[in-house]
């Protein structure tokens, strides 16, 4: 399975992305949008801003914990990773958004079958 951004529309009627690394792994998270175009122009800034590390801001929780924002160049957040326990594992969550999205495909899940 090859790592694919997800588009779905939440209870509160907004658009998220998610990206899945080809192991079904969640590896990045959106905010949401309340139109799909901006959620679908929110992966194309992913795919754009993922490749550049200075994009990437690795942070820290009050509770030791570990997780990283992927930012657009104006500085606004565009995704978020999950918590991870370890820097070793935020860090491997960096390289997977920086391997697996440029070309991960996109699934529409708010189309009907």
């Amino acid at each position: 399975m090859s790592a694919k951004f997800e588009i779905f529309l939440s209870k509160n009627n907004e658009f998220y992305f998610r990206l899945k690394a080809g192991n079904g792994q969640i590896i990045l998270g959106s905010e949401g949008y309340t139109a799909k175009a901006n959620c679908q122009n929110g992966i194309k800034s992913v795919k754009t801003h993922s490749q550049d590390s200075k994009y990437f801001e690795k942070k820290v929780t009050s509770n030791d914990k570990f997780s990283f924002n992927l930012k657009a160049s104006n500085g606004q957040v565009i995704g978020t990773s999950q918590t991870y326990t370890s820097e070793q594992s935020r860090d491997a969550g960096i390289v997977s958004v920086v391997n697996n999205a440029p070309d991960a495909t996109v699934v529409d899940l708010t189309v009907e079958a």
